[in-house]
């Protein structure tokens, strides 16, 4: 399979090039999209050996996100990964996230913190945060049942997902909305196991309790577009 990898970035100046250096051997390619950051993010994934594309301003993730999946399909992309920029998330786990489509048994795998693996250093808040945003996921939004971490960021999906997932929703959203997406379309979809590691620098950037409210507002507003 040619796997090529999708980062969207923003200030991660100090943490991006480890990101990019982890996934290489592993992946065709990686594709860096800064975010409109103002320090040496762009700069450094370059050197760390990533395809960057650079948004002018700030569009948010989910812009950043799109703008990639363009750019990996472009590179003729069979699967595409989506993975955090800031050291979250543990490149030994991309084995396990690619299995299920190397075997023909699912179009889209979605990490899951929940399913036996443990997170390095998440704070009771933060796990309280992630339970409230499963349940109004799934009962206000319609998110595929029985899904354990409806904002994991780490994703794995087949080029043909890829278009048919078509997501609109510039920021925070996108990742509500790519489940969305994903229960109406009849695409397979599995979770796996993987694992977190949460340091002071990414929780300060992670998501609040608030920002759960706020995602749920830009999706019903989308839906009205």
């Amino acid at each position: 399979m040619r796997v090529i990898a999708v980062i969207p970035a923003y200030r991660e100046a100090g943490r991006i090039g480890a990101v990019v250096r982890g996934l290489l051997p592993q992946v065709a390619a990686v594709v860096v999209v800064d975010d409109g950051s103002p320090d040496e993010t762009a700069a450094e994934a370059a050197d760390a050996g990533a395809i960057v594309l650079r948004h002018a301003l700030n569009r948010d993730q989910g812009a950043a996100l799109r703008t990639g999946n363009e750019a990996a399909l472009r590179l003729g992309a069979e699967v595409v990964v989506h993975f955090d920029a800031d050291g979250q998330h543990d490149s030994a786990d991309l084995p396990v996230l690619l299995y299920p489509i190397a075997r023909g048994e699912a179009d889209v795998v979605l990490g899951s913190r929940f399913l036996g693996v443990s997170s390095v250093g998440m704070p009771l808040t933060r796990r309280l945060f992630l339970r409230l945003a499963r349940l109004m996921s799934r009962v206000l939004l319609g998110t595929p049942p029985g899904l354990t971490d409806p904002q994991s960021g780490l994703r794995a999906m087949t080029a043909d997902a890829v278009r048919r997932l078509d997501f609109r929703q510039d920021r925070k959203a996108h990742c509500s909305e790519i489940l969305m997406l994903l229960a109406k379309s009849g695409l397979r979809w599995r979770e796996v196991p993987i694992r977190v590691i949460y340091t002071k620098d990414t929780l300060s950037k992670g998501q609040k309790t608030l920002d759960a409210f706020k995602v749920f507002w830009q999706i019903i507003v989308g839906s009205l577009e």
